[in-house]
């Protein structure tokens, strides 16, 4: 079987690209500091359009191997390789990363070539059978966690979409078009990649501040069965959360119960992160595994109340 019952379902592929246009490299555009986020946005946005949620696929790392750019992503969740498959056989993720290139490159087109690997296995040559395509990406457990340029990339997006979301309210993107990408900021700015003053949740914005011994003791009280999951939306960023730490804590804690083991995977991350131990980060991370009671306790939202 391709999963048990208790693990999730976890997978990873590698994704080549190349232009069959020979002024346009790709390799070379997303090696430029100043077209970069440009290419990674388009990407990120091509993606989400295939599996129908910007977290339905993880983009891990992007290697640039002329004239290839090559994508590694990571896949958690079963339904969601499946329309990341069928949006790949359909040709419709092809013809997104066409039309996203184009917008954030600002060019007239950018055709491309693709093709699908997991491990030695060339997918293109199986895409009519799904459950073997599904087969093969579920045996390459991914052998890394998400780069730090690929992270910096993600905050950097991500801070420039609040930013418009908030200045911008009466300018409400249309019809799935993204933002005007003349306006994505570069790496090469600076202003883009330092830690987020603010961050949205459930619609209303929060200042961004550093976990407080209140909030550690808050989510090792309440986050219960759940801590390991927080752990593992924690560790995309931070590699002193990596699977075999977050296993070693459940035995190394199993006597003391869960509050000291969630006590301990937390303390972890805020030891290693120092200053970016910030809420804008656990937030997030709470709400991706079900948690919004949880977050609205350390947001203040509410008071004596149990999270559920």
């Amino acid at each position: 079987k391709m999963a048990g019952s208790s693990a999730p379902w976890i997978g990873s592929a590698y994704l080549f690209l190349q232009s069959t246009c020979k002024t346009i490299i790709l390799p070379s555009l997303y090696e430029s500091s100043q077209k970069k986020p440009s290419v990674f946005k388009a990407l990120k946005l091509a993606l989400a359009d295939s599996t129908g949620s910007m977290n339905g696929v993880d983009m891990l790392k992007v290697h640039c191997s002329h004239p290839h750019l090559i994508v590694q992503l990571k896949f958690c969740k079963l339904e969601n390789c499946r329309r990341f498959l069928q949006s790949y056989r359909e040709g419709a993720l092809q013809k997104s990363l066409q039309n996203h290139l184009q917008q954030s490159l600002a060019m007239t087109t950018v055709p491309l070539e693709t093709e699908l690997k997991a491990g030695s296995e060339h997918l293109d040559d199986m895409l009519k059978d799904e459950d073997r395509c599904l087969e093969c990406i579920y045996r390459e457990k991914p052998d890394r966690l998400r780069d730090e340029e690929i992270t910096e990339l993600e905050e950097g997006l991500k801070s420039l979409v609040v930013h418009q979301s908030i200045n911008n309210n009466s300018m409400a993107v249309k019809d799935g078009v993204p933002p005007n990408p003349a306006s994505l900021p570069c790496p090469s700015q600076g202003s883009a990649l330092s830690p987020q003053v603010t961050f949205i949740f459930q619609g209303q914005e929060f200042a961004n501040r550093t976990l407080t011994p209140d909030d550690h003791q808050k989510f090792a009280k309440l986050v219960s069965k759940k801590w390991k999951q927080v752990g593992r939306s924690l560790q995309k960023t931070c590699r002193a959360l990596r699977d075999p730490v977050i296993d070693n804590l459940a035995l190394e804690y199993d006597r003391e119960g869960l509050y000291e083991q969630a006590y301990q995977m937390l303390l972890r991350f805020i030891q290693s992160e120092g200053k970016k131990a910030t809420i804008a980060r656990l937030i997030p991370a709470l709400e991706e595994n079900g948690l919004v009671s949880l977050a609205e306790e350390i947001l203040g939202l509410h008071s004596n109340e149990e999270c559920s």
